[in-house]
């Protein structure tokens, strides 16, 4: 496989799509609003806010390119 496989193919549609993009943007309102004070809880949102827009923008999932999963219509 190519490191252009790896990276740029889209393998992220349909309901996977909208939740990835949902829980992100939840996971920021929560950070901006300041409701989870703990510093390790802190970290741990700005991961899953930061994966799931980013994977929702890009509509790409490395893992699932090395399971051979992808929720993209063909």
């Amino acid at each position: 496989m190519t490191l252009e496989k790896y990276l740029l193919v889209e393998n992220v549609g349909g309901y996977d799509l909208l939740i990835r993009s949902v829980v992100g943007s939840l996971a920021i309102v929560v950070l901006a609003l300041d409701w989870v004070t703990a510093a390790p809880w802190n970290w741990l949102l700005a991961v899953i806010a930061f994966v799931g827009l980013f994977s929702g923008m890009t509509r790409h999932c490395t893992p699932y390119v090395f399971i051979g999963y992808s929720t993209k219509r063909a």
